[in-house]
């Protein structure tokens, strides 16, 4: 029985596709299909919006998918929630037009503008705003000044809410990509097991993409003071080195963060490190 995997279209869909690629499944995805080739035969993927993904995996017409967090919210679906993947994180915010006094929104009927009508009107709610809300499809920071005195919008860096002459007033939710599954999928014991198998997959990867190994060779006389200060996920990987004559000593690996290698490197050196190789990891399963 194949696994019915939604994959978001629009900015998120390379991030998820470079995630399947990493994770052994590369998306073939022809011009004018929404039905991808992931090449197993256990997979059976289709392209879809992702407002859309939540309240689909929630109805049952398909196991897991992508989608970010807002749309969960904001769509009230009732979905498993497996895995944060971190990429693509954006604000949901309000913005109002640079200049406005936030005081004189409160003091009369305003119109906000956003395609997340249920988090702005419980953020308008909670506000006591006196508000009319206006679906917008996509673009919504052209409504303001003229056709809306208020947004609720996502927003990575917050550059296109200044070029359009807009200010941030209040954060709603931080929100990113999210694996998840749909519940009654996660009822049959063969669903369970393909959606579980996905996502330590894709656990490997993100773990893979943040980490680096590091290999030295450390002569026996500094083998203890190098070894005792190492980070490693475990314990380091020892092995000992042929000798030709020279000195005893031993081949060493560890994998660890990329951001701790800059500090790092330099110690391992002082403390008797040689011939010191990093390379990229491409899984790590712990």
């Amino acid at each position: 029985m194949a696994l019915r995997i939604l994959i978001p279209k629009g900015r998120i869909y390379d991030n998820v596709a470079d995630l399947f690629r990493d994770a052994g499944f590369p998306i073939r995805l022809s011009d004018r299909t929404y039905r991808p080739d992931l090449g197993a035969d256990w997979l059976d993927a289709k392209v879809m919006k992702p407002q859309n993904v939540g309240q689909l995996l929630e109805l049952g017409s398909h196991d897991a998918g992508f989608t970010g967090i807002d749309w969960i919210k904001e769509t009230g679906a009732d979905v498993e929630l497996l895995l944060d993947l971190g990429f693509d994180r954006v604000s949901i915010v309000a913005a109002i037009p640079s200049g406005t006094a936030r005081e004189t929104l409160v003091s009369k009927k305003i119109v906000a503008a956003t395609e997340y009508v249920t988090l702005a009107e419980n953020y308008l709610k909670q506000n006591n705003y006196n508000y009319k809300i206006v679906r917008t499809y996509g673009a919504t920071e052209v409504f303001p000044p003229d056709d809306a005195d208020m947004i609720v919008d996502n927003t990575a860096s917050g550059q296109t809410l200044r070029d359009n002459g807009l200010v941030v007033i209040d954060t709603l939710l931080e929100s990113s990509t999210w694996f998840a599954a749909s519940k009654e999928a996660l009822r049959s014991a063969e669903k369970r097991e393909q959606i579980e198998r996905l996502a330590m997959l894709f656990r490997a990867v993100l773990d893979g993409r943040d980490k680096v190994m590091l290999e030295m060779n450390v002569a026996e006389s500094r083998y203890r003071e190098l070894v005792g200060g190492l980070p490693a996920m475990r314990s380091p990987t020892v092995a000992p080195l042929y000798n030709r004559g020279g000195e005893n000593g031993y081949a060493v690996k560890i994998a660890v963060k990329k951001c701790e290698v800059p500090d790092l490197i330099p110690r391992l050196k002082k403390a008797g490190a040689s011939d010191i190789v990093e390379y990229a990891l491409r899984k790590v399963v712990l």
